[in-house]
């Protein structure tokens, strides 16, 4: 029995620091994931609306250290969404003579 509460408490320690790590570390993953969801939207908008390609290709534009960043078309708003789950959205729209531009917040 006492082997067993020492291994309960044992992992309820290794949990919390676990998220007191993750609670230190937030900021800097919120502000990672949001520039890498407007970088890859912007790339996916430019490659798409303004070269042409389709957004299949577009995903080989991406830089490395980004493949958690999810792509697609918004084709009704001439428009991509990029995401990292459950951590940030960015929408980029095309606009002639402008090019894509990213949207304030999404």
């Amino acid at each position: 029995m006492a082997v067993r509460r020492k291994w309960w408490i044992g992992a309820m320690l290794i949990v919390l620091i676990f998220l007191g790590l993750l609670a230190w570390q937030w900021p800097t993953l919120h502000a990672r994931a949001q520039l890498g969801a407007a970088y890859g939207a912007r790339i996916g908008c430019s490659c798409h609306y303004v070269e042409g390609r389709p957004m299949g290709q577009c995903a080989d534009d991406k830089e490395p250290g980004m493949a958690l960043v999810r792509m697609t078309d918004v084709p009704e708003q001439r428009a991509v969404r990029a995401s990292v789950p459950l951590l940030a959205t960015r929408t980029a729209r095309y606009k002639p003579g402008w090019g894509c531009l990213l949207d304030r917040r999404d």
